[in-house]
């Protein structure tokens, strides 16, 4: 594309990304808080690390480094709301979008620039509006990009050039290099990029470049090793790469994936997945259904040789392995396999210029083109805001959202120290601007019995020995919190069908 449409693009997409996560995420602006206690939990994780404290050993959670360092960054933009999160938000957002056209753009003659645009934006209305987006700020939101542009990447080999030749060198590396941001924000990703990755590899072995194609693999995991260099200097010069290790590999392995189901053996397993996959398709029809038609369409499209057929259910599969196949579900897991989706509107865009060619003439062409994309754009933000699970949320205002009173009332005291105790981080680290000053400053969903250092019993030794100021509890209250704290406020919160307790002590004088 020349410049100046490029421009124009990127400027539309960016602008129909900002108006689908304005009404979609939480972290918006329209909402009174991102209540999420993961996303929270995040920020947390990342004001901590920007305030001189290290991840795991000074201050837990299970994630990857650079969703931390990430939130981190959005901390330094705003200290107790999420608008820096929801400019992270943007910024990725607009680079999946950018690359849901660049797949789309494989499919379709090179002048529809404008139909790969329109349908670039409805792939990212289906993501944002889906109940696996759930309150906006994922891991999975945040790995996204890199998941779209590892597409683009293989498609664009398989489409344009496999027949021709072996994948460059140069490819290979950037395809490591995303790998190695999946690896370093939720490892569990990691299967899309091994089957990348794989496919990659049979390419050049149908090439009959057998060296070349281990060569290749070298290349990968090279690429994929950049990633890790900036946190390896930084938990090796700080004596903390046993806590790196610790907190991200051993608690997600061995740990984390065993506090909802015990080992069913390989037959359970694949009944469990689908299940699960049946599940999905019913919560997430908004891309699945897309998703689905893509991966059809891309195996049966004709002029092509079986391994072009194999990429996308091969690369789906693996990546739902990846993300299920350890025996735990959430609902926002899925999230990443919307990429998928990209497929089905890349089918619904060669359709659609062979039902509705382009008949204006020259004089009028480009303001149709500019109503067309303004009708389109019009109509995501009505599809998401008819579809997605947080537009009841939008309508409830700051003063009717009990957090900001419990907060009024912790900012009573001078520089106050907190702890979350019976769930993740609730949001009051956030909005009081606190630094968590326990290493286990919420209750962590995991199998707390293989822990070292019993996080629980951590979490009593602070509210037996009074050393904070606040303690918000949900539901379980500690035996001992009468012998330095009195309750003050409480408030019953629910969301999904649950209800919950929450309760803010703070400590006597």
């Amino acid at each position: 594309m020349a410049k100046s449409t490029r421009f124009k693009i990127y400027s539309y997409l960016a602008v129909s990304v900002f108006l689908c996560l304005l009404l979609s995420t939480r972290s918006s602006f329209l909402f009174p808080l991102n209540n999420w206690d993961d996303a929270n939990s995040y920020f947390s994780m990342g004001k901590a690390f920007f305030n001189g404290k290290m991840p795991y050993r000074d201050v837990f959670d299970q994630k990857g480094m650079y969703l931390y360092f990430f939130y981190g960054l959005s901390y330094l933009v705003s200290h107790t709301t999420f608008a820096g999160v929801f400019l992270l938000e943007l910024i990725l957002g607009t680079l999946d979008a950018i690359g849901f056209f660049s797949i789309i753009r494989l499919y379709l003659p090179e002048e529809k620039n404008t139909s790969a645009a329109i349908f670039s934006v409805f792939t990212f209305a289906a993501v944002v509006s889906s109940r696996s987006f759930w309150w906006g700020g994922s891991a999975e939101e945040i790995s996204l990009p890199f998941y779209v542009w590892g597409l683009y990447l293989i498609l664009s080999y398989f489409v344009n050039t496999y027949e021709k030749s072996t994948m460059s060198f140069k490819t290979v590396l950037l395809g490591g290099i995303l790998a190695g941001f999946i690896a370093n924000i939720k490892f569990t990703g990691l299967g899309f990029f091994f089957a990348w990755m794989m496919l990659v590899f049979f390419s050049y072995l149908a090439h009959g470049e057998l060296f070349q194609g281990i060569k290749a693999c070298f290349v990968f995991l090279f690429g994929m090793l950049l990633p890790f260099i900036p946190w390896l200097v930084y938990f090796g010069i700080r004596g903390g790469l046993y806590e790196w290790y610790w907190g991200y590999v051993y608690v997600n392995v061995f740990v984390y994936t065993k506090v909802e189901s015990a080992d069913p053996g390989i037959a359970g397993r694949l009944i469990y997945m689908c299940k699960t996959l049946y599940w999905l398709v019913r919560d997430d029809w908004q891309y699945f259904v897309l998703a689905a038609a893509g991966i059809i369409y891309g195996f049966c499209r004709r002029k092509q040789k079986i391994l072009s057929r194999l990429v996308l259910p091969v690369l789906f599969a693996f990546m739902f392995i990846g993300f299920f196949g350890g025996g735990r579900d959430l609902p926002y897991y899925s999230l990443p396999l919307s990429v998928f989706a990209v497929m089905g509107f890349a089918f619904l865009g060669r359709i659609s210029i062979r039902l509705f060619p382009d008949r204006s003439n020259y004089r009028t062409r480009g303001a149709v083109r500019l109503l067309w994309l303004i009708i389109c754009t019009m109509g995501s933000a009505i599809f998401i805001d008819a579809f997605s699970m947080n537009t009841p949320f939008r309508k409830v205002s700051r003063d009717e959202y009990f957090m900001y009173r419990f907060r009024d009332e912790v900012l009573e005291t001078d520089n106050p120290t907190l702890l979350n105790v019976g769930c993740l981080d609730a949001g009051l680290y956030t909005l009081c601007d606190i630094v968590p000053s326990c290493r286990w400053f919420q209750t962590q969903t995991l199998n707390i019995d293989e822990l070292q250092n019993n996080p629980y019993l951590e979490q009593e030794r602070y509210v037996r020995e009074g050393l904070v100021d606040y303690v918000l509890v949900r539901d379980h209250i500690p035996a001992s919190i009468d012998d330095h704290y009195e309750c003050i406020d409480k408030e019953i919160y629910g969301w999904d069908g649950m209800e919950f307790n929450y309760y803010l002590y703070r400590k006597t004088k």
